[in-house]
């Protein structure tokens, strides 16, 4: 008993050492704490309101509690069910894709010898990545629109133009191609990283028995690479929900819908747009809880099969 108050006491000691020490750090640290706080838990309070017919003149206290009808709604409305449909089509697909293709450049990339192309290289394919969706968006109409590159060249030939954004049948299409396009110069950069990390001698015993450059990208590169790549996968099982609202509302238009709505913008139609707060906020409620299940799936995925660990 004696030692586990003394325990306490050195530790209590030590915590107070640390705080005079670097109480200046802790200072700093105040502002991020109050925005945190403000910004992100704050409007938590909010979630009630998918548990009530909201009226905005009656207040969340003054509106009738309704229960589980909100999200009863969303399993009642075909738009709810086509939204998620879209959801899970374009983000499993940008998932996939954004997970084989850097990859692949990756693989390309590391048998480039020149120091000079390589880094060029790396540099024009991450550039996009930095760019915002009301940019990049931007560009894609001065390319696809009805006045645009593509339409002015195949009516030079001959060919009809084409309403590229509005053809619901190529949104999908569209979507993916563009978010793998700006994104995929990050995970090539991740993999390049993993790449670096192999032991060299593996390199140097694998030509030492005879084996080609191919052989020893799929004998030696491809399994170094591994834990990255399982680490990438298991983790992006948590954005499955997840289609990218900031692409898909810069985009998409009421010629589209029907492929190209998802759960966020169509939560920011119904509540903010056609005034269901309470059912707009169901909605988003309910993709936030299925993700922060995956997400946490996907955790215990990573640390299980890579080792890898947040906290």
């Amino acid at each position: 008993m004696d030692m586990t108050m003394k325990r306490k006491k050195k530790a209590k000691r030590g915590w107070k050492t640390e705080v005079k020490k670097n109480w200046p750090l802790y200072v700093l640290l105040i502002p991020s704490i109050v925005c945190v706080l403000v910004f992100s838990y704050a409007p938590m309070g909010g979630i009630y309101m998918a548990f009530l017919d909201y009226k905005p003149w009656l207040g969340m206290l003054g509106s009738e509690f309704i229960g589980m009808e909100n999200f009863i709604k969303i399993f009642q409305f075909p738009e709810s069910y086509q939204a998620i449909i879209n959801t899970l089509i374009i983000s499993i697909w940008k998932i996939v894709l954004g997970l084989i293709f850097p990859i692949f450049v990756a693989l390309l990339l590391n048998e480039v010898r020149q120091t000079g192309i390589k880094k060029g290289i790396q540099t024009l394919v991450y550039l996009p990545h930095f760019l915002s969706w009301i940019t990049v968006v931007g560009m894609m109409k001065d390319i696809l629109g009805l006045d645009g590159i593509v339409n002015h060249l195949m009516t030079k030939i001959g060919i009809e133009p084409i309403f590229f954004l509005g053809e619901a049948d190529l949104f999908r299409q569209i979507a993916i191609g563009s978010d793998l396009w700006k994104s995929f110069g990050f995970g090539m950069i991740v993999y390049l990283a993993a790449i670096a990390n192999i032991d060299p001698n593996l390199y140097e015993a694998a030509e030492m028995d005879g084996a080609s450059r191919l052989k020893q990208t799929i004998h030696v590169t491809i399994p170094g690479m591994l834990p990255m790549v399982i680490v990438m996968a298991t983790l992006s099982l948590g954005n499955v929900l997840n289609a990218g609202f900031d692409q898909i509302y810069n985009l998409y238009s009421p010629l589209t819908y029907s492929t190209g709505d998802i759960i966020d913008t169509y939560v920011y139609r119904q509540s903010l747009l056609n005034g269901q707060y309470s059912f707009g906020t169901a909605v988003g409620l309910f993709k936030s809880l299925i993700g922060l299940i995956l997400t946490v799936i996907s955790y215990k995925i990573a640390y299980k099969i890579a080792g890898y660990r947040i906290f």
